[in-house]
């Protein structure tokens, strides 16, 4: 029958342990910074800019936060540190001869490899899909891999 006091419940059915915390998936946070902008969540197009915190933009994305001066604009936490056009640079990119995201048609039946990347490294040749640390000259607008900068060892762009 049931309820008659001969079930005797166990500990883990009274107590009710911490709940777990959700892991963010690390490809997929890879994937949103090196491959959509910051600011619109766009996919990245040329001409394409970064800040000083590595942030990747779309220029007619900070273009067009720029010149929206409405009061009832909401403050975007990705670009707030960012006042004008020259507190970004134009970057020059390599692209990835490998690459055909964008040369094939798209009609949804085809695998999108999130791994390979768009732009590669110009010295070295690695991959821009941020498993290894890029970086840009302000200058110039040139971006090399951390491993090339430590190859070349000088202060001006090798181009």
């Amino acid at each position: 029958m049931g309820c008659d006091g001969g079930t005797i419940p166990k500990r883990h059915e009274l107590v009710k342990g911490p709940r777990k915390v959700e892991k963010v998936d690390k490809v997929a946070e890879l994937v949103a910074r090196w491959f959509y902008c910051a600011l619109s969540q766009e996919k990245l197009q040329r001409p394409i800019v970064a800040c000083e915190l590595g942030r990747l933009y779309n220029k007619d994305a900070i273009i067009e936060f720029l010149l929206d001066k409405s009061p009832d604009k909401t403050p975007m936490e990705s670009a707030s540190h960012i006042k004008s056009i020259k507190n970004v640079t134009e970057l020059n990119l390599m692209d990835n001869p490998a690459w055909s995201g964008d040369k094939e048609s798209i009609k949804g039946d085809k695998y999108d490899d999130l791994q390979s990347a768009r732009f590669i490294c110009p010295v070295v040749g690695l991959e821009m899909n941020g498993r290894h640390r890029f970086c840009f000259l302000r200058n110039c607008g040139c971006v090399f891999s951390e491993r090339a900068l430590k190859e070349i060892k000088s202060e001006v762009c090798h181009k």
